[in-house]
């Protein structure tokens, strides 16, 4: 057993030496410049004091500089607090002084940072990625760090399994953040079990658009570099001719996606206008993929392998997989649990239900997280005698096959990211004609979710939803901008008072 994804990836270095290990905009990075770059973070961040469980924030796009960031992180012992590239300063700001991080690696061109800057603690130290003019505040340039490594030789301490090696934010950006703790051990386990089922091969070429900053992007980096195989970074499905055209030039045999990814492919690209014939496998999660949308691609590329998967991210990744040979028996299930951890549907006291009752999903392995960070009163919510109660209402079958019903909190899951909906209710209750405000999740053929608002205006107010539209691309990322803004005279509630979100939940 695998101590921390550092051992992995030495492993991995140590045997595929001068194979690819990333390929990115032209560059074609080797697993042993990727091992002597990671040495030579490490070594840096260790010379300059970096103690163990000190926290290190990422604000970088996809890239090797990226995963070189990430890794040199862990063998130095420090914790990885990747960041959402595509938010605003407010929220990277609350999730520093959450997370207590003493270092941010950064893009030097990314929009927020010098807003970030001004706005964090004055003791954050910072490495500057990519910056060709001088360093600002006293910052270290990445490219020094990297071109002084030679002749630097630092003794690391081995990882232990239960330290912490990462934390990842899912949502609450304002007011109560929600840092999912993950140890070393969790993320060796997970990745053994996503291997499991997957059966990379240092041969597989993956091409991947999630981003590293979320957990089923970051499943992906890690599976694949502990087998030795190749990453493809492609940052945007814009052009999707360009991403079609590079799985075909570079032969890609792996391609993950969430919902949107996939019908935005079925959409808007003929798939037999490209030779797709290495392509072996594909894996989807991050939300209910439509069964319709299933049976295409089945139709269009017969001979890869769909594995629909199921997980969260408290749980470091995956929890469950559909085996594509049971696609068709199977169609609409998340699938059996992985290998090594436990599912079971329970009700509303916490016992087990019988099979093809509805209940709770609760999930037990050594996947499963610490907590949430610095915050035992919300870890305590979902954590119980170590089962997660995952908050998705399922029934199992027969079989032992899950199939999803819905979610019990409101968590919106929109192209692949998770958004709280009371961040949105925030900004749009800071314009001054705002009365009430409830925001919901719709049914979106390509997005999976879309986000509605729906608002009750003060007496006499005026305010229209291109103001409100405005106002939050202004405060919120662009993906968190409601693309239904719906003006009512009250809100539908329970006798107790509180909002029935889900009559809300339609496009009109």
């Amino acid at each position: 057993m695998f101590s921390s994804l550092v051992d992995r990836l030495q492993l991995s270095v140590e045997r595929h030496f001068d194979a690819e290990a990333v390929v990115h905009r032209g560059r074609r990075v080797s697993y042993g410049q990727l091992w002597r770059d990671v040495c030579a973070l490490g070594s840096f961040l260790k010379e300059r004091g970096l103690g163990r469980e000190d926290r290190v924030a990422i604000l970088l796009e996809n890239s090797p500089e990226y995963i070189v960031a990430y890794y040199g992180t862990l063998m130095a012992g420090g914790v990885a607090v990747a960041l959402n590239t595509a938010t605003k300063a407010r929220d990277l700001v609350n999730w520093l002084t959450h997370s207590g991080a003493s270092w941010l690696i950064a893009d030097a061109l990314h929009p927020e940072l010098d807003e970030v800057l001004r706005s964090a603690h004055p003791k954050l130290q910072l490495i500057v990625v990519g910056s060709d003019g001088p360093v600002v505040n006293g910052a270290s340039s990445w490219d020094a760090i990297m071109a002084s490594a030679e002749g630097r030789q630092v003794a690391f301490d081995s990882l232990e399994q239960n330290s912490i090696a990462t934390i990842i934010y899912t949502s609450g950006t304002t007011g109560r953040p929600k840092g999912v703790t993950l140890s070393h051990r969790n993320l060796v386990s997970n990745v053994a079990s996503i291997l499991a089922y997957l059966n990379l091969t240092p041969e597989d070429r993956c091409l991947n658009v999630l981003p590293f900053y979320y957990s089923y992007g970051a499943s992906v980096l890690h599976t694949h570099l502990a087998v030795g195989a190749t990453l493809v970074l492609q940052n945007n499905l814009v052009y999707l001719h360009n991403v079609l055209s590079e799985m075909q030039a570079e032969r890609i045999t792996g391609f993950p996606g969430v919902p949107s990814t996939f019908a935005l492919i079925l959409s808007r690209v003929k798939l037999n206008n490209y030779d797709l014939r290495c392509l072996r496998y594909m894996t989807q999660a991050g939300g209910a993929m439509p069964p319709a949308h299933v049976k295409r691609l089945r139709e269009e590329l017969p001979h890869v392998q769909l594995f629909v998967m199921y997980g969260q991210t408290e749980a470091t990744a995956r929890l469950a997989y559909l085996p594509p040979a049971k696609l068709e028996q199977k169609l609409g299930s998340a699938g059996i649990s992985i290998p090594d951890v436990q599912l079971e549907i329970r009700d509303t006291q916490g016992n087990q239900v019988p099979r093809g009752t509805t209940g709770e999903i609760y999930a037990h392995g050594p996947n499963i997280m610490a907590g949430y960070w610095n915050d035992p009163e919300a870890t305590g919510e979902v954590i119980s005698n170590g089962w997660l109660k995952t908050g998705d209402i399922a029934y199992m079958d027969e079989d032992g096959y899950i199939f999803i019903q819905g979610r019990e909190n409101d968590i919106i899951k929109s192209g692949g990211h998770r958004i709280n909906p009371n961040d949105i209710e925030e900004a749009i209750a800071e314009l001054a004609g705002v009365g009430e405000v409830v925001v919901v999740g719709v049914n979106d053929e390509i997005l999976g979710q879309t986000i509605k608002a729906v608002i009750v205006l003060k007496p006499g107010a005026c305010v229209d939803a291109v103001a409100i539209k405005a106002h939050c691309l202004r405060r919120l990322p662009a993906y968190k901008v409601p693309k239904y803004i719906e003006f009512n005279t009250e809100l539908p509630r329970t006798a107790s008072g509180k909002v029935r979100r889900f009559l809300l939940a339609s496009r009109n």
